[in-house]
């Protein structure tokens, strides 16, 4: 056998021992690590697990289930901005925040129901054109550079401020159902579902001020149904999600969880306010959340232009 023969059997063999070194280092520790490997894949890196990390995603889930029975949403407008301070990537904060709005939206569904505020087949409609729009939303994710993710957020949080500044729905009105008003139903659930995997949020912020302008519901229906439609379409897009590797199921869980919980309190106090109080509260949050949005999409913009 040739000398280079036998250098190049020894340096691919040198090739293989180093990359199972670094296959090796990037496995999950502990009992469970080699089975979580096969149902997740290694959660994304960069988010603070340390005891201050984890009690700030404790305190988030609080806030997301308070605010997710209080307005009909998710919880992704408070999700994604504190994950991605914790270390994630716009993207990965966007997935992980899909899969922490399912238990989220299950307890908000369930406290909506009890007090007759969901409307099935709207919800059901709903989430047909989510599913669909859901799916090209997870798509766009994995491709879109972050900055545009960043403004795409900003331009999403300005719009729905403006709708809840500019109408006060009322809490005595109902869906009427027709064959338009169904196709119209499916077809603003694909634009929610798009927004929804794109931007890691249930949908909530859009599909309460739509159900209430555009088709005539209450505004305790309009979120009771927006979670209904939001629950199914979290479970498809976050499958999606995870099938891509872009979800932080560790922080997702410890967020739905604690969000679930506290959920039916938000409930309560939707229906212990007025319409009108609801939305000003609803419109603060979102304005302090687009002040915040839009500073760090400035602040990533000059970075990306300095380094270019």
């Amino acid at each position: 056998m040739k000398k280079s023969d036998i250098s190049n059997i020894s340096n691919a063999e040198s090739v293989e021992r180093a990359e199972e070194s670094v296959r090796s280092s990037v496995r999950p520790s502990g009992k469970f690590g080699g089975k979580a490997d096969r149902l997740f894949g290694a959660d994304p890196a960069g988010l603070d697990e340390s005891a201050r990390g984890i009690a700030v995603l404790v305190i988030v889930g609080v806030a997301v289930g308070l605010l997710s029975g209080m307005f009909g949403i998710g919880g992704g407008t408070v999700i994604v901005p504190a994950l991605v301070w914790l270390g994630l990537t716009q993207r990965n904060a966007a997935a992980t925040s899909m899969l922490a709005i399912v238990p989220t939206s299950i307890s908000g569904v369930i406290s909506y129901a009890t007090c007759g505020n969901v409307d099935w087949l709207a919800a059901l409609l709903l989430f047909c054109g989510m599913f669909v729009g859901g799916q090209i939303g997870s798509w766009l994710l994995s491709r879109l550079p972050e900055l545009v993710l960043r403004w795409i957020f900003v331009v999403f949080l300005v719009f729905v401020v403006f709708n809840q500044i500019s109408f006060v729905p009322s809490r005595d009105q109902h869906i009427a159902m027709s064959a338009l008003t169904g196709v119209c139903l499916v077809l603003l659930g694909v634009v929610i579902g798009i927004l929804a995997g794109l931007l890691g949020i249930g949908g909530g912020a859009l599909a309460v001020p739509a159900l209430s302008m555009l088709f005539g519901a209450s505004d305790l229906i309009a979120r009771g149904t927006s979670l209904l439609a939001m629950f199914p379409n979290s479970i498809t897009t976050s499958v999606a999600n995870l099938k891509r590797k872009l979800v932080h199921v560790k922080a997702a869980l410890i967020i739905g969880l604690v969000a679930a919980v506290t959920a039916p309190f938000g409930t309560w106090i939707a229906g212990a306010v007025s319409p009108r109080v609801g939305s000003i509260m609803f419109a603060i949050y979102l304005c302090v959340l687009l002040i915040r949005s839009l500073f760090v999409a400035v602040k990533a913009t000059r970075s990306a232009r300095a380094s270019s």
